[in-house]
């Protein structure tokens, strides 16, 4: 498979992006090299190689969680610039 200007035009028409020319023939060029390298890896012997979403183990790092006693609401509200029965009183968002 290789790239053409046309195929460079076609989508730097969907994109909506103006191209001179010099840089139509330098992406074609650019493009028509990373598809020759992909089809280099294709040529590989890749039947005993395992499928892998990831080149390393994918470990949780995250704690446990645990319970803990929650603040008293009178710490909690002591910053608020404005509470009500013991909630935050933010402006209404909605009509």
């Amino acid at each position: 498979m290789s790239i053409t200007v046309n195929d460079v035009e076609h989508v730097a028409s969907l994109a909506r992006l103006r191209l001179t020319e010099e840089e139509k023939q330098l992406y074609t060029e650019q493009l028509n090299t990373i598809i020759n390298y992909a089809n280099k890896l294709s040529s590989l012997d890749t039947e005993d190689v395992v499928p892998t979403s990831h080149i390393l183990p994918l470990v949780n790092v995250m704690r446990e969680d645990e319970r803990k006693p929650s603040l008293p609401i009178e710490k909690v509200l002591a910053n608020a610039p404005d509470d009500e029965d013991g909630q935050f009183r933010v402006p209404a968002v909605l009509e």
